[in-house]
């Protein structure tokens, strides 16, 4: 049996690659270098009609920081409702206090708003500032699973603390790596940590097709794709 595969994607294109190559989910974004926002309502649209396999759109207003003020609570309830009605089969989001606390009291809330679609909590866990207690709190408010790279830029650098947080939960909940996980340390983070789940994006960055860019306004119009390749090598990794 093989552990699951997330992939986080940019684009519907690269979301329907991932899925023919052999993703098990997809963690659905926009705005890459804002570190990930919720997809527009077309985005969400489109993807749901063409991808079958779960899909879990990304649920937070803008980039910065995670504390959100009670105007952006209002806004995720009504993007998580609005996931719910389109048939999406989780969400993911993150909150936390200013002090970096987790947001017990409004990630309750909005797990129950979710119900019956998974929650993940994002990355806002690699922010927070006591990651133990933090994820008792997490489990108490109801997610499903809790995105980390172990307080660290990258997971495998992240490994120790990854590996406490799977001891902790004891199968309370998924604790799933993410970030900087390849097909070269793929299999040492499954051997060391003990999780079951594991997240990427195997990103690429592709030319652009257009046949004309104005001379006087140098851009990169690159975008972000997947490797159907490291996926296929990431699935193979993970069934064996």
């Amino acid at each position: 049996m093989s552990l699951p595969l997330e992939i986080c994607v940019f684009n519907t294109a690269t979301a329907i690659a991932a899925a023919e190559a052999g993703a098990d989910r997809i963690e659905l974004c926009e705005n890459y270098a804002n570190g990930g926002t919720t997809p527009s309502y077309g985005y969400l649209k489109t993807t749901r009609e063409k991808i079958s396999i779960p899909v879990f759109p990304m649920i937070r207003p803008r980039g910065g920081d995670y504390f959100h003020r009670p105007e952006e609570i209002e806004i995720i309830a009504k993007d998580i409702a609005l996931c719910k009605e389109l048939g999406f089969e989780g969400v993911v989001f993150g909150l936390l206090n200013r002090d970096g606390s987790i947001d017990k009291e409004n990630t309750a809330r909005l797990v129950e708003l979710a119900y019956p679609l998974d929650v993940t909590f994002h990355r806002a866990f690699d922010r927070c500032k006591d990651p133990l207690a933090s994820l008792e709190t997490i489990i108490a408010c109801g997610c499903t699973r809790i995105l980390t790279s172990g307080q660290h830029p990258k997971a495998p650098d992240g490994k120790e603390l990854i590996r406490q947080l799977v001891e902790q939960a004891d199968d309370r909940i998924i604790i799933m790596p993410g970030s900087g996980i390849n097909s070269r340390n793929l299999k040492e983070m499954i051997d060391y940590t003990g999780a079951k789940e594991f997240h990427t994006s195997a990103r690429v960055l592709r030319p652009s097709t257009t046949e004309y860019m104005n001379p006087l306004i140098p851009e990169d119009f690159s975008q972000d794709f997947t490797d159907e390749t490291e996926i296929a090598t990431l699935k193979k990794i993970l069934s064996q």
